[in-house]
């Protein structure tokens, strides 16, 4: 087996506020080999967003990184400091931020915008390489080099998304995070964009986060698929394992509220709402929404366990036999 790229163990990640302390994420691990790509769901406020921004070190108070490693080519993101960190990122991590349409300086022509990306990292390089390099990685995500003289005004959203991609692999990075980078995009634009974005990072070989909700996007862009539920991991496993058979009980309450084609039968959302993570339940987060709850859910914490091959799922309820029934 190789060796991941990417190794996050026991991350916490809290917010205070008003003297109390929430945990947004709440000792996630995981590992993320080269090429692989790693599909995060969860509702709002589940810590998807918050897991990102603490890997591309971009958290501000009040969010505080309290404990955990994350290995990326044997260097610990989390200790990185100053310069160190700078150099690190982008050129070995970077980010597809959510919302392509506010991302973009609307002062700069996109060239001169990915060309600063090139010149903070690369000292030695003179303005033709630069150039060439611009133009050939717009030309990879399916943009004409003349977008390099254009204005972010001067594009569509969906060119728009396109540069955010071109800015997120110029360097040739080994992990890219892509937090919901269709949101606010037609479907048809969302597509042509999880294809660009499929095709770009198999092309430098690149390990990519994919964060959003929509399941179905997911289900046909990533290799693995993890559920996130008020700061924690509930599950992680293979995308056609999980869409087979989800192990945890909001895994399934995620999957049987999506419509299907081969199925006529009544839509059904989830009940109730997800807990503050300053006021959480005891036990399980999720048994008071749970339908299959029993006493010992109320009660203790379930920890993350390996129940199947490439199968983690945190809940007391789920075991070898329901793995393979």
């Amino acid at each position: 087996m190789t060796v991941p790229v990417l190794q996050v163990r026991d991350l916490t990640v809290t917010y205070r506020l008003r003297g109390q302390r929430g945990r947004a994420a709440d000792g996630v691990s995981f590992d993320l080999h080269a090429g692989e790509r790693l599909g995060i769901v969860g509702e709002s406020g589940s810590g998807k967003s918050t897991l990102a921004l603490a890997l591309m070190r971009l958290h501000k108070p009040p969010t505080r990184i309290e404990s955990g490693t994350a290995m990326l080519g044997g260097v610990d993101l989390l200790k990185l400091e100053g310069e160190a960190l700078r150099r690190f990122r982008w050129s070995q991590i970077s980010m597809i931020p959510q919302g392509a349409m506010n991302s973009l300086n609307p002062v700069m022509r996109i060239g001169v915008l990915m060309g600063d990306a090139i010149r903070a990292h690369e000292r030695g390089w003179n303005r033709e390489r630069i150039r060439a390099r611009v133009i050939e990685t717009l030309e990879s995500v399916g943009l004409n080099r003349t977008v390099a003289d254009l204005y972010p005004h001067e594009l569509s959203g969906g060119m728009k998304q396109r540069v955010c991609i071109a800015l997120a692999i110029i360097l040739k990075p080994k992990l890219i995070v892509a937090d919901e980078p269709t949101s606010a995009l037609d479907v048809v634009v969302q597509r042509k964009v999880i294809e660009t974005l499929k095709e770009v990072q198999k092309e430098i070989g690149a390990a990519l986060i994919m964060i959003g909700h929509d399941m179905g996007l997911m289900a046909q862009s990533v290799d693995r698929l993890a559920v996130m539920y008020a700061g924690k991991l509930v599950e992680n496993a293979p995308i056609r394992g999980f869409f087979r058979r989800p192990l945890h009980p909001y895994s399934q309450l995620l999957i049987s509220s999506l419509p299907t084609p081969d199925e006529v039968r009544e839509m059904k959302g989830i009940p109730g709402a997800q807990p503050s993570l300053f006021a959480l339940p005891t036990g399980c987060a999720f048994h008071p929404r749970c339908p299959a709850a029993q006493a010992e859910c109320s009660v203790e914490v379930p920890t993350s366990r390996r129940i199947a091959p490439e199968r983690d799922v945190a809940c007391h309820l789920a075991n070898e036999e329901t793995a393979s029934a």
